[in-house]
């Protein structure tokens, strides 16, 4: 039975790279038809439940991640028209507070100086509306994180946003035999670049970069902490390796202090079920 599935299997991806071949301008639909025949005919997948925790959490991560890219295109435009608006423009991080007092205080003369001004105190009205939005869904965020009971808070560096988005990119841990292959994953897993005796890894561009993203920035906020992550991250600069280097060791440590969490989290919810 297993072999006849198996030849199944392969059969429905010979025949999608056979279209793909005839029709190279379908190939997307073609690729998603592959990938939906084989799956379907693979009895060890696990079911997934688009309702749970996790995915809840990834459509409100998705929600601030859109939300926070509006806001920082909002900014440049007025950036932009201040720009015009000001000789030299406006240096510096912009906000809404000091775009609305540099507003108040442009005088402009011509009708093109009125009309960027007007423009202007436009976008700013939708960057004030998109901060109250980031606001509200940061403060529903904390709130599911909070209710989901999960020990990644725990974590230096490890707050509800970035709680969030890392249990809302992995779904279900169960599907990672263990934390090398949750690494792989999440491109942290090293990948060797020595030349001759000297010790080498790369940056690895494979894996998740959303999650892979995650790690990074907790791995920056402990390297300039007092805290073990940031020890260990001066240490192995001391040992002779490049900055970036000690940050992908230090984002590796992570990224198995993140998969043993998201484990003991299961197991609880597991023995809270049972």
């Amino acid at each position: 039975m297993g072999g006849g599935r198996a030849a199944q299997a392969f059969g429905a991806g010979a025949r999608a790279l056979e279209l793909r071949w005839q029709r190279p301008q379908e190939n997307d639909g073609v690729d998603a038809l592959a990938t939906a025949l084989a799956a379907s005919r693979n009895d060890r997948l696990a079911a997934v439940d688009p309702e749970d925790s996790s995915e809840v959490l990834r459509l409100l991560s998705e929600r601030r991640e859109d939300l926070v890219a509006e806001r920082t295109r909002a900014l440049n435009r007025l950036h932009g028209l201040l720009r015009d608006l000001l000789p030299g423009g406006v240096a510096g991080t912009l906000s809404a507070d000091r775009a609305a007092r540099i507003l108040r205080g442009i005088r402009p003369q011509s009708s093109a100086s009125r009309t960027r001004r007007r423009l202007a105190s436009e976008v700013l009205r939708d960057v004030r509306t998109l901060d109250r939005k980031i606001a509200d869904l940061n403060g529903r965020i904390e709130a599911e994180v909070e209710a989901s009971g999960t020990t990644l808070t725990e974590i230096f560096g490890v707050g509800p946003i970035l709680a969030a988005k890392i249990i809302g990119t992995v779904g279900s841990v169960a599907r990672f035999p263990s934390k090398a292959h949750f690494a792989s994953y999440a491109g942290t897993a090293p990948v060797e670049a020595s030349s001759g005796e000297v010790v080498r890894h790369r940056l690895s561009l494979s894996g998740n970069r959303h999650l892979n993203y995650a790690l990074h920035m907790v791995a920056v906020c402990q390297a300039r902490s007092d805290a073990r992550g940031g020890a260990y991250y001066r240490k192995k600069i001391a040992e002779g390796k490049y900055r970036k280097e000690a940050l992908r060791c230090l984002k590796r440590r992570i990224s198995d202090a993140v998969f043993a969490s998201l484990v003991a989290d299961s197991q609880l919810l597991s023995r809270s079920a049972a």
